[in-house]
């Protein structure tokens, strides 16, 4: 299984999303990495009450075996379905990577 579809399918098994994103930027930066860098965009009602340090604790936890291994960086972007909502549906793209041999 790629480690796209085990970060979906532990998310999905664990918070039951409304709403789920998982994209794989790993293309963005530099290295030879195939499954490295992830974006995730989640909607859950397991977020109602939560501070956002909570929700990406929660996401952590879920995702610790891929976090110790290949994914060197996940992007959180963490709603209920009411922020989620009055975001109109949209999270933030990432921001262009400036790390490795891309600054120099």
């Amino acid at each position: 299984m790629s480690i796209e579809k085990s970060i979906h399918s532990k998310i999905v098994d664990a918070l039951t999303p409304v709403q789920i994103e998982i994209e794989n930027e790993s293309h963005m930066h530099s290295g030879p990495a195939q499954e490295s860098h992830f974006r995730v965009v989640i909607v859950s009602d397991q977020f109602e009450g939560k501070r956002l340090v909570q929700r990406h604790q929660l996401v952590y936890k879920i995702c610790a075996e891929e976090l110790a291994g290949p994914v060197h960086a996940l992007s959180m972007h963490l709603y209920t379905a009411g922020e989620w909502s009055a975001r109109e549906q949209r999270a933030p793209l990432s921001p262009d990577c400036m790390g490795g041999s891309k600054s120099e």
